[in-house]
């Protein structure tokens, strides 16, 4: 959710009432209640200007939806249910909906990344593993600093490389946090782990590179592979322009057409603008002329750039990801 769509949240909610407001708070997120909730204290002196246009823009949003995927897990278990009897729609909608209760873990998420990492500091790194991959990647990227430097590499190597957790595992797990907590069910989710989950909790995190060598040191495959997902070439989008305009001056022009034909418009557009208008003209040309490319050689060509980038970054050249702790000096 983007602050200004916390804003608006805001003042629509506020303009509700407690009860309404507090009906609609039910099904948010904890971080979405926290952003709006923060919105909320910082509103001022509001026109009727202001409110008027949120609640256009919010009639105008409203009235396109329908009553379609509103409660579609209820309508879904119930058509099962009454079609393959209550044995056989139990099996299925465990693997279609997910539905195991994650009420313990789920709870963790209203907590702060202190009260987390006291609770589970002393647990085994394969539990932590499986608590960290429930929580947002930024959270729990929070509570993983807070933990001790073999304990955080520990667990980051475990998030990688976690598959599957049996059901009833988790559910023992769940139990023992439920029990701590006394808290209640507040959403259901599935074990998420791998490369990927591992990748996003890292780009929310300072001295990754730390962590990286760790991991490295047990599999630097493993390593490279989380590199690859940390920042992808999409993500040349977030870096400033001074920057682009460094990694353009080492890459070549048939590299860069070739990594270009998978790229979004938005990505090339940004490209073009860090050129000069001939080299940009000439590029546009390039890229208009250029026929099929497999989707296996731009891939390569785009992690060619990537390595570009990366070396820069790690010349302190550019920055990139901009998603971790920033360093002052």
């Amino acid at each position: 959710m983007s602050d200004a769509g916390a804003n608006k949240s805001a003042i629509l909610l506020m303009t509700l009432g407690t009860s309404e407001a507090a009906e609609v708070m039910k099904y948010l997120e904890p971080k979405e209640v926290q952003k709006i909730s923060t919105a909320m204290v910082a509103l001022k002196n509001l026109s009727r200007e202001d409110i008027s246009s949120v609640f256009n823009e919010f009639h105008a949003v409203a009235a396109e939806k329908t009553a379609i995927g509103m409660d579609s897990d209820e309508y879904i278990r119930d058509m099962l249910t009454k079609a393959l009897g209550d044995d056989k729609a139990a099996g299925l909608l465990d693997r279609i909906l997910h539905n195991s209760d994650t009420s313990g873990i789920e709870s963790l998420k209203w907590m702060d990344p202190a009260s987390v990492a006291d609770l589970i500091i002393n647990e085994h790194p394969q539990i932590v593993a499986t608590i960290m991959v429930h929580l947002e990647p930024d959270q729990a990227a929070s509570v993983m600093a807070l933990l001790p430097e073999r304990l955080r590499n520990d667990v980051m190597l475990r998030i990688a490389t976690l598959d599957s957790v049996q059901p009833a595992a988790l559910q023992e797990l769940n139990d023992v946090l439920t029990k701590l907590l006394a808290g209640n069910a507040v959403g259901k989710k599935s074990i998420r782990g791998g490369i990927k989950t591992a990748a996003e909790i890292l780009n929310y995190m300072g001295n990754q590179e730390a962590v990286l060598e760790s991991v490295r040191g047990h599999d630097a495959d493993l390593a490279q592979k989380m590199m690859d997902e940390m920042f992808v070439f999409e993500d040349l989008l977030e870096m400033e322009d001074r920057g682009i305009q460094l990694v353009l001056r080492e890459v070549q022009s048939e590299s860069l057409i070739v990594a270009l034909k998978g790229a979004s418009e938005e990505l090339r557009e940004k490209i073009f603008k860090n050129m000069s208008q001939r080299a940009a003209e000439m590029l546009r040309e390039d890229l208009e002329a250029k026929g099929p490319v497999k989707l296996s050689e731009v891939e390569s060509e785009q992690k060619e750039i990537l390595k570009v980038v990366r070396r820069l970054a790690d010349e302190g050249q550019v920055m990139i990801g901009g998603k971790g702790e920033e360093e002052y000096v």
